[in-house]
């Protein structure tokens, strides 16, 4: 009962924490002001996320490094990274949830770093995401013709976020190659949001796939080993 309390409670950080970074990357619809506080919401989250998940830690060094391995905590590490520094370069421009840690951060730094840094955090997100997607689907145990139809829906909705990944300049913010953010303030929220969960569904895409191509791999190596042992 306690194990399946804890993983409600994770699959809500979880919602919760997906929610915010897509509000959170819709910064012409919700403004500064709420911004702001979305973003410490996030913090917060993210806090309780790690909290819940401290025995992956203990067991970091624990076990055989696989290259699944390996990958999963590359990409953590980048995440909690990237993740980290958009927060602390946020709150050191703050004006209105936590004013008195403006100018924690050379101002002409905060204002610049974090453009890149929450799109490098939305895109590793996407990844992650996507790295839980198999065992997800293989706890529900759709059938061949509701996996088949969710399989085309995925990767249709994955080829629209690609789409909106380059029409958006997502690549010219990755790489710094543009010093501030390209609003479209006359796009209507919906829009925003849809085209930011689109991109979203991309990179879990990416991810998904990842994993998936890893343990058929895997799968493969194992039964090969099987035949030598035989």
């Amino acid at each position: 009962m306690q194990a399946k309390r804890k993983n409600g409670i994770k699959m809500v950080v979880h919602a919760g924490m997906t929610v915010l970074l897509l509000c959170l990357m819709a910064w012409q619809v919700t403004g500064e002001s709420l911004h702001e506080w979305l973003g410490i919401g996030m913090t917060v989250l993210l806090i309780i996320h790690h909290i819940l998940n401290r025995k992956w830690y203990a067991g970091l060094f624990r076990g055989n490094c696989h290259a699944y391995r390996i990958l999963t905590t590359v990409i953590n590490t980048l995440l909690l990274l990237t993740i980290t520094l958009t927060a602390v370069c946020g709150m050191s421009m703050s004006s209105c949830a936590v004013p008195f840690l403006y100018g924690m951060l050379p101002v002409s730094f905060a204002r610049r770093f974090p453009l890149s840094m929450s799109f490098w955090s939305f895109l590793l997100m996407g990844v992650h995401l996507g790295f839980h997607l198999p065992a997800m689907t293989a706890k529900g145990k759709p059938g061949k013709t509701a996996k088949e139809l969710l399989t085309c829906l995925f990767t249709i909705t994955a080829g629209v976020g690609l789409g909106f990944f380059f029409r958006n300049r997502i690549p010219d913010y990755l790489f710094f190659r543009t010093p501030f953010a390209l609003f479209d303030y006359d796009k209507q929220g919906v829009l925003v949001f849809l085209e930011h969960l689109a991109e979203l569904f991309f990179f879990a895409f990416l991810g998904a796939n990842t994993v998936w191509l890893m343990q058929s791999k895997r799968k493969k190596e194992t039964e090969n080993e099987r035949e030598v042992q035989r």
